[in-house]
């Protein structure tokens, strides 16, 4: 009676390596957090730590508004479309009002902004191409009946029944099938090896995550707080995929963009088990962030003289998995602080799901979407992403009362299993929408940082350096074995690709 069932939406759903690019997080907020390498979870008195470990807005002790922005560069590549190596961020904008209660007791609520990913990067690769091509992967697809419903001539010739429903076509085999695969006058269907490719490929946009938190402590001895975020997703991509043929140059141009939002609840706390002394540990945990997206993308394939393209949009969920965190801090006097965090998240449950449909809840005069997951890919997710660790370490020296010294490493396990690849031919929306068939495996991410902070009365300036160096391996698609015909096997080679990233961001904090 609370809900009436109005229409079945479109099923549709997304793919495991698209899907990885928007639940990773990057190291971002304050100019002291990320100086530090994000290592305060038990320290606190960071509205930075409002996404990490909640409690940490209960070490506040005075009120507090910050602002951040600074500059992302890559290193190495050149720049390409509508990317830039050079760009400006805003990063972080907050504030903490904080309440005496009672003795040694303070009620602090507190909303905070900041970027948790910039996906500005621009990512190039090229290899030559040995019997291979994506020519002859959409043959091999058609082949073996992943295209369309086939059925045999008189001359026992396998032909494409375009009168009968899609079977497994993702939008790329598409416009390579229907325009450039299928050659009429001998009714059947071919292929051509390429002799080598390039791609370049400019991401664009960010996640933002706002949060609102309240906390507070227990006799000076015990911190508590919740924090609940809201996720604005903006993402997209324009690449070029060019394979030459002989005497031939085709060329994929592909624009996609994903847009949504999400909410997630974290709650953590920190303890001090010693009376007199500052050692405090702290434990977070982050439910799943609850995503509600919508994809759309224009896909093309030109020779030069023929182009044939296609389109999508729609809507599908993703959930992330929960998220786990311990952590240590101590601090020597008002001279050095040290920081450690761990945290631990599985991947490899990362919930894709369809929307099934719209329903309207009278009680609340609202309209809400249900949803079931993708089975499909949520196995080709299990066999693809894996846990992953992070290690945070970080120290602040203050050799006078006005100026401080940080330093921080962050240590990011792998995501990816190594042997993890987009596979374009599973039964599930996510596939069939597929408009590139490209993907890279991320080997693990390392982070050094440093900065200084600068006091002036409740004047705080800080400065934070950033350097962010992650590897992977990059394949143009997936590879394809048949026992039967060795000489149609589709081996494509992997090549080595880098992201290197300096970031700067100053920090202007006031205290009142």
């Amino acid at each position: 009676m609370a809900a009436l069932l109005l229409a079945a939406m479109p099923m549709a759903a997304q793919e495991t390596y698209e899907n990885a690019k928007i639940v990773a997080e990057d190291l971002n907020g304050t100019a002291r957090y990320v100086g530090m390498g994000g290592a305060m979870d038990a320290l606190g008195a960071d509205i930075s730590t409002i996404g990490t470990n909640p409690a940490g807005i209960g070490l506040f002790r005075s009120s507090n508004a910050s602002a951040s922005f600074g500059a992302v560069v890559q290193q190495g590549g050149e720049s390409f479309g509508p990317g830039n190596k050079t760009n400006m961020s805003f990063d972080q904008v907050g504030f903490v009002y904080s309440n005496p209660s009672g003795k040694d007791g303070f009620l602090n609520v507190a909303f905070n902004y900041h970027k948790s990913r910039n996906f500005d990067y621009i990512l190039s690769a090229a290899d030559m191409l040995y019997n291979s091509s994506q020519n002859k992967l959409t043959y091999a697809k058609a082949k073996n009946g992943l295209l369309y419903e086939t059925y045999k001539n008189d001359e026992g010739f396998i032909l494409p029944n375009f009168n009968h429903s899609l079977v497994s076509c993702n939008q790329l085999d598409d416009i390579y099938s229907r325009n450039l695969n299928f050659d009429t006058g001998d009714n059947n269907w071919y292929y051509e090896n390429a002799q080598n490719y390039t791609l370049n490929r400019a991401h664009k946009g960010y996640v933002g995550e706002y949060d609102f938190n309240i906390s507070g402590n227990i006799a000076d001895r015990l911190f508590l707080g919740l924090t609940v975020g809201y996720h604005d997703v903006h993402y997209s991509h324009y690449g070029e995929y060019t394979e030459l043929y002989d005497g031939l140059s085709l060329k994929v141009c592909d624009d996609r963009q994903i847009k949504g939002s999400g909410v997630d609840i974290k709650a953590g706390l920190i303890f001090r088990p010693i009376e007199y002394s500052p050692l405090r540990f702290g434990l977070s945990v982050s439910t799943p962030t609850w995503y509600e997206l919508t994809t759309e993308n224009y896909t093309s394939i030109t020779d030069g003289e023929l182009t044939a393209s296609n389109g999508e949009a729609y809507k599908f969920k993703l959930y992330t998995p929960w998220k786990f965190g311990v952590s240590m801090g101590h601090t020597l006097g008002n001279y050095m602080a040290f920081g450690a965090t761990y945290e631990f998240t599985d991947y490899s449950h990362l919930d894709t799901r369809y929307e099934t449909g719209d329903y309207y809840d009278w009680w609340t005069d609202s309209y809400y979407t249900s949803s079931s997951s993708d089975e499909v890919m949520n196995a080709h997710t299990k066999k693809t992403l894996k846990s992953v660790s992070t290690l945070k370490v970080g120290m602040e020296l203050k050799p006078d009362k006005d100026f401080a010294v940080r330093l921080g490493y962050n240590y990011v396990s792998p995501m990816y299993k190594k042997d993890g690849w987009k596979d374009g031919t599973l039964n599930t929306d996510g596939s069939y929408y597929s408009s590139a068939t490209d993907y890279t495996n991320w080997d693990a991410t390392h982070r050094i940082t440093c900065g200084f902070g600068y006091y002036l009365g409740p004047l705080s300036m800080d400065l934070a350096y950033q350097y962010t160096t992650t590897s992977g391996k990059f394949s143009p698609f997936m590879e394809y074995v048949d026992d039967q015909y060795p000489e149609e096997n589709i081996t494509p080679h992997e090549v080595d690709v880098n992201n290197k990233r300096h970031q700067l961001i100053f920090t202007l904090g006031y205290r009142f």
